[in-house]
């Protein structure tokens, strides 16, 4: 292999970058735009201490959420007035709630949480989970957001798991 043959560049087809830097004598910044280089690292769009904008929407509710049970919470969907009301989802633990809740119950497992199962020498967290939720023994009740602001709450006894 002869120097020519190689070029370190990356071939001649391609970005020729032997040329220097790209406008080097042009100026970055407009003169008005020089008083607001610390507008755009300290302004309305940066990022707060959690990592999170600080305009973001902080209402948007999520679609699911879980809740431990004993929190004084009923097993009846609620409007936003707080009235009850019918339930009108489905009885069926969806895969996402399945494995959001068993995510969650195996870290609480794994955290000493007490076991609601008899172990027979399982020591695995998310085999002891699944054993809980076949079972339907898993202390959590899942609250389920509308569309219209609502929310259901379903206890996971009350849900169809298989």
């Amino acid at each position: 292999m002869s120097d020519d043959d190689e070029n370190p560049i990356g071939g001649d087809s391609g970005f020729d970058n032997a040329g220097g830097t790209y406008n080097d004598d042009d100026e970055f910044f407009d003169s008005a735009d020089q008083g607001n280089v610390e507008d755009a690292n300290g302004g309305a769009e940066s990022l707060d201490v959690t990592g999170d904008y600080m305009n973001q929407d902080d209402g948007a509710d999520p679609d699911v959420e879980i809740l431990h049970a004993g929190e004084g919470l009923t097993n009846h969907g609620f409007s936003k007035s707080g009235a009850p009301q019918e339930r009108i989802t489905t009885r069926y633990l969806t895969k996402y709630e399945r494995a959001r809740v068993l995510g969650t119950r195996a870290l609480q497992i794994s955290m000493n949480a007490p076991v609601m199962v008899d172990l027979d020498g399982e020591t695995d967290p998310l085999r002891i989970a699944q054993k809980e939720l076949r079972e339907r023994k898993i202390p959590i009740i899942i609250r389920r957001y509308l569309p219209d602001g609502s929310w259901e709450d379903w206890g996971i006894d009350e849900l169809i798991v298989d």
